[in-house]
């Protein structure tokens, strides 16, 4: 998989695809991640990327010309499976939304920043919509970071033991049950004895149950 980012503070971005899985699966080849920055692909002497909103009002809208620009140089190499905008008004992240992109080849993110871009770059070019949820932040760089670590983590080959991202919370529409690990008692407090039982049915079982209880208890809608 290859995933493009466009982005006008590509710095934001630096820590998150450098440690932990997302390093590892580039390591690995198994994605590739390449950062561009908006401010590359304007013509003002000053890197200008953003102006006033017509109409007036607070915040700086980002120009069509620049975000044209980089994304026909990255359209003229390759195909994009989807040409993904983020958005508060996106369609909402979820699990489901994440196995479905981990199948793609390849990805085009688009950042916001300050008050958004050019509603015609949405209207015209951008295939899909993405919000984290109902807030906003500064931009859509701490977004793609959250939404490329969720994706990438399901390529077979990322993590070595694969059926542990298939058992994360929402996989099967329900959060994950509660872990333990050694020691098995720290200052009176005990871990589960059927965990320690060695029993693979009663195990899987009560793993069930608490899945089902906890996922009542704390995000009922799912269940619906």
């Amino acid at each position: 998989m290859r995933i493009d980012i466009i982005t006008c503070v590509p710095k934001l971005l630096e820590s998150p695809f450098s440690h932990s899985i997302l390093k590892r699966a580039k390591e690995k080849d198994l994605i590739e991640i390449v950062v561009h920055d908006l401010r590359s692909f304007t013509e003002s002497k000053h890197k200008q990327v953003d102006d006033y909103a017509f109409g007036g009002g607070a915040g700086m809208v980002l120009m069509m010309e620049p975000i044209l620009k980089c994304m026909r140089m990255l359209q003229s190499e390759r195909k994009y499976d989807e040409v993904i905008y983020l958005s508060p008004d996106g369609e909402i992240f979820d699990q489901k939304m994440a196995n479905s992109l981990s199948m793609k080849g390849n990805l085009l993110f688009l950042c916001g920043h300050y008050k958004g871009i050019d509603e015609r770059i949405r209207e015209k070019y951008i295939t899909k919509e993405i919000s984290l949820g109902d807030f906003v932040i500064t931009g859509g760089e701490l977004a793609v970071a959250v939404i490329a670590d969720a994706i990438v983590r399901l390529i077979p080959g990322v993590i070595s033991d694969e059926t542990s991202a298939l058992t994360d919370s929402f996989q099967d529409g329900l959060i994950a049950p509660p872990v333990y690990t050694r020691p098995a008692e720290f200052e009176g407090l005990k871990v589960p004895e059927v965990l320690l039982s060695g029993n693979d049915k009663l195990i899987l079982e009560w793993r069930n149950e608490q899945s089902l209880e906890r996922t009542k208890a704390r995000r009922p809608k799912l269940l619906d």
